[in-house]
Order: structure tokens, then sequence, then C-alpha cells
């Protein structure tokens, strides 16, 4: 019976670990699937050659594709878990729900951690020095140059990081065994590398976020189609045509050797184009788009910036009084043991809609910064260099997103 019992039991074993790697499977395709089309609808168009340039960007666009779908798995992992959570709660002992389980949401996140590692340290440096090397001069000049070239960009890049990591660590902490843990990379170097990252994607963070909430209003205003209180749409349209067609003439008149004239004419005429266009998109669009949508839009923006801030401010209030209300670093109950909310399914929800709305208005915070704004992808024209950058800033901002709506008090 013994022997029985330990085979039934290493079935089982063998069965949830076969289970878990099928969904982690399945929901990483779906990611990879959504964030190739995402960076295929912004990539430049290139030529369908087959030379190496483009073996090259065809190798460096599947590692930005790995390490998109990693930062939207690690963005989806705090309400996934949240949900989860609840709906063990709310079915404790339904069979069609037992494959949800915490050690399932455990591999999850080691997963997720560990592909972060990966694509932040090894894949997204691979695939930049790739794009950028030529190889090393003396070399016949080909592919394997060129990954020769970037393995040793590759060897200096860990070196550095590994002796600005020792000093930093000397500076702090002069301690010998401090030091002497430096040298156990997997079990302490790694952990404490991303550790620092998480802590910059948290300063990023709360740079950004104040940012992008005062800016998604802006965004969603050029989004959406504006009441037209006091405007006549048709008089406005009928003088941007009269104005189009006075540049059209300009245009026609100008002979081709004021090269100046005739591009800042064009540049004009494009600007009147667009202008016209939304112009008539407003006088297109429904009774209840214009009048309804963006009321209704504009007070839900409003409800959960204030509903952000007043969370944030009760955190903090709490943090000041309360020394327990510290964030711990130890395991809390298990999934499925208590609700992570005080206010159960509608106040997980609620927490769900804002972990979002913080992630939304960080990207758009990230882009509307002065330093950052060469970085914003435009569609069929944006190079490999600037979709690599831009997959790294994700990642370090989704690494940072749990440690900071714990901190703030958006994940209770």
């Amino acid at each position: 019976m013994e022997g029985q019992d330990e085979v039934s039991a290493r079935e089982q074993h063998f069965h949830s670990q076969v289970r878990e790697s099928t969904i982690c499977f399945l929901l990483f395709a779906i990611l990879y699937v959504v964030s190739y089309f995402i960076i295929t609808r912004y990539k430049r168009k290139s030529d369908e050659q087959e030379d190496e340039d483009a073996v090259v960007n065809r190798i460096s666009l599947f590692l930005s594709t790995f390490t998109l779908a990693v930062s939207a798995g690690a963005v989806l992992l705090l309400p996934f878990s949240i949900i989860s959570n609840e709906i063990l709660l709310a079915f404790p002992q339904n069979y069609y729900i037992q494959w949800l389980n915490g050690s399932l949401i455990h591999g999850l996140w080691n997963l997720a951690s560990l592909f972060s590692n990966l694509c932040l340290f090894v894949l997204m440096p691979f695939a930049f020095f790739f794009l950028e090397s030529e190889g090393f001069a003396g070399l016949k000049k080909g592919i394997r140059a060129r990954v020769l070239e970037t393995l040793v960009m590759l060897l200096l890049l860990a070196l550095l990081i590994l002796g600005m990591v020792w000093v930093a660590s000397a500076l702090i902490d002069s301690d010998a065994a401090s030091m002497e843990s430096l040298y156990d990379l997997w079990e302490f170097y790694l952990p404490y590398l991303y550790s620092c990252i998480s802590l910059m994607g948290c300063l990023l963070l709360l740079l950004c976020t104040p940012v992008g909430l005062s800016r998604m209003f802006t965004v969603m205003g050029q989004l959406l189609v504006k009441p037209a209180i006091l405007e006549d749409l048709d008089e406005q349209i009928y003088m941007i045509t009269l104005e189009e067609e006075a540049l059209q003439r300009r245009l026609h008149g100008l002979s081709s050797s004021v090269e100046f004239n005739i591009m800042e004419l064009e540049q004009e005429l494009e600007n009147v184009k667009t202008l016209k266009t939304k112009l008539e998109r407003r006088k297109k669009a429904s009774a209840w788009e214009r009048n309804l949508v963006y009321p209704a839009v504009m007070v839900l923006l409003l409800i959960e910036t204030s509903i952000s801030v007043l969370l944030v401010a009760c955190n903090i209030l709490c943090l000041l009084v309360d020394e327990t209300a510290m964030p711990k670093g130890t395991r809390g109950p298990g999934i499925g043991s208590a609700s992570l909310s005080t206010f159960g399914f509608v106040g997980a929800a609620l927490e769900i809609i804002l972990i979002f709305y913080l992630m939304v208005s960080s990207v758009v915070g990230f882009y509307s910064l002065r330093f950052f704004g060469n970085f914003t992808p435009k569609k069929d024209d944006t190079t490999m260099t600037k979709i690599i950058g831009n997959c790294v800033s994700i990642l370090v901002l989704s690494s940072a997103l749990p440690v900071m709506s714990r901190t703030l008090g958006l994940s209770l």
C-alpha cells in the first residue's frame, strides 16, 4: 500500500508539472504572438532581400518580441494572482479550477523573474550589440564575425557591471562576508543586481507616474471626439478646405528650383490635411459619441486618479503611524486562503483596475518626459535600435510595478 501511495503521489506530481508547463507555454505563446504583431506594426519596413543585415534584424526582432512578451507577462501576473485568489475563495471545491493553485502562481512568478533577468542582462544587450556589430578587423565578414564581436562585447559588459556592483557593495557595506557573497552569481549576485534594477524602475515610476496622470486627460482628449459646444464645424471645414486649395495652388505655381519653399509648403499642406481629417471625424461622429463617451471617460479618469491619490495618501499615513503596516518580505497566506482586499471581490476588482491605470499612466508619463521623448515609437517608422530601447524601458517599468503597487498601497 505504501508503494502504491508513493507511485500515486509521484504520478500526481508528474501530471501537475506537465499541466503547469503546458499552461505556462500556452500563456507565453499568446503573449508572444500579440507582442510580435505590436512590434511589426511599429517596425520600419525594410527590403525583403535575404542579406546579412536582414538576418541580423530578424534575430533582433525575435529577441525584442520575447522581451516584450516577458514584460507583458510581468505586468499581468499581479492582476492574475489577485483574480486567481478571489476565484479560489469563491469556488474552493470546483473541479474545473483545480489547476489554478498556488504552485502554478509561484511557478509563473519564478519564470517571470528568471526570464526578466535573462532578457535584461543577456538577450537585450546581445540584440543591441549584434545589431551594431560589423565584425573585427582582419576577420572574414559575416554572421560568425558579428556573433564573435557581440560575445566579446557582452563579456566586457559583464565584467564592467560586476566591477560596478562590487565597488557599490564595498562603499555601502565593507564586510568581508558581503564581498565574498558576490562570488555566488546565481544565489546572490543576480538577485541583488535585479533588485537594483527594480529600485531604478521604482524611481522611474515615481518620476513618470505623476506626469502620466496629468497627461492622461490630454491623451484621451486627443483620441476621443470632443463635444461641439459653441462651434460651427461646417464653417471650420470650409475654411480649412480653402486654405488647403490655396496651398496647393501655391505649391503648383512654384518652380522646382525653389526646393526649400516647396518642402516647407508640403509640410504645411500635410498639417492642414491632418487638421481637416480630425474636423471631418468630429463631424461624422454620432451625438452619443460626442456628448456621452467623452464626458464619461473624463469623469472615469478623474475618479480613478482621485482614488489612486487617496489610497496612496492613506497608505503613507499608515506607514507613518503604524510600523506593522510596512511591507514584509515574508510570505503571507497561500493562494485561496484569504482575500487580498478588505472589500472582497469588489476591492480586488478595484485594485486590478488601479494597477492597470498605474501602468498605463507610467508609460504615458515615460514618453512625455523630454529626455525619453525620442523613444516614442511611430507606426511603420521605428528603427530596431529604438524598439530595443523601448522593450528594455518597458521591462524595467514592469519589474518595478509589483514593488511600487505594494509599497504605495495600491495592492492591499
